[in-house]
């Protein structure tokens, strides 16, 4: 069967089409941004642990109050958040490593790198890859701006952005109801909603209150703590950020494997898509 182009494609569609639907600049920074934050967000989690809370505002430390907290009393690791406080022995807090021996630490060995604790060479991992995360999204916007894809692929028609239209998306997917045919040649307006969120909220996001949280950075670009409001502010919406991004993830692979792992991870390795065929 033919490979169709999805960006210039003029002959009507049907199922059981192959399209290409992803560049080959897209799929290069979707897969590096798999392995990139995969070791920033285990590395997160040990630098995390040299302080286990969060703060708002400028300063931040042990006597302040703090609305997030891991931590280990009376034998037993608790996750608190806010006035709310729930034990979770065994995963966080408190927990046994390889050898069998009780650590009191926020996350546990299998979560982080490293594996032991060593706050500098998590540091080195997370500040180093973000490197790479940061150019590979300006590189990504840019030539996503240059070729149109942001426009074309992502930005919601005036019709998909209707309250109705979006309502109806969001019982077709609770109802595993997915496009099929022509109608899946397209991002849908929550897929859109979803992405558009991801590029230009949490990883921007991510990426500034990161360059907030460093001391080197405050002095040359001290507006950053004014639009965070301080440091330790940064340092919250940076764990929030991190989070909605596992968020997106964990979605995103559960719509994957339900719409079809095999063509969707195809198209990612390869860009060529296949339109879901029709039910008779």
């Amino acid at each position: 069967m033919p490979v169709t182009d999805v960006m210039t494609a003029t002959e009507p569609l049907k199922g059981g089409d192959t399209l290409y639907r992803h560049r080959l600049s897209t799929r290069m920074w979707h897969w590096t941004n798999v392995v990139t934050f995969v070791i920033m967000f285990m590395s997160g989690l040990m630098i995390f642990n040299a302080h286990p809370s969060l703060y708002w505002g400028s300063y931040g430390a042990n006597p302040d109050y703090a609305w997030l907290q891991i931590g280990a009393e009376n034998g037993a690791g608790y996750l608190r958040i806010g006035d709310l406080q729930v034990e979770t022995t065994g995963l966080l807090g408190r927990w046994e490593d390889e050898n069998g021996m009780v650590r009191n630490r926020a996350f546990p060995y299998w979560s982080t790198i490293p594996r032991s604790y060593s706050l500098a060479e998590a540091r080195r991992w997370h500040l180093t890859l973000a490197w790479v995360f940061s150019l590979g999204l300006m590189f990504y916007l840019i030539r996503s701006l240059w070729n149109r894809h942001l426009k074309r692929d992502l930005l919601p028609t005036r019709d998909e952005a209707t309250p109705r239209n979006i309502w109806q998306d969001v019982k077709d997917h609770t109802r595993l109801k997915f496009p099929r045919g022509a109608a899946a040649r397209n991002y849908n307006i929550l897929q859109k909603l979803t992405y558009l969120a991801v590029l230009i909220v949490l990883i921007p996001g991510m990426i500034l209150t990161g360059m907030t949280m460093s001391p080197n950075l405050n002095a040359s670009l001290s507006v950053l703590l004014d639009l965070f409001g301080g440091r330790q502010s940064a340092r919250s919406l940076h764990f929030i950020f991190a989070w909605g991004l596992v968020a997106f993830i964990v979605v995103h692979l559960l719509m994957v494997i339900l719409a079809g792992p095999i063509n969707e991870v195809r198209s990612m390795i390869t860009g060529h898509y296949r339109l879901p065929k029709e039910k008779n």
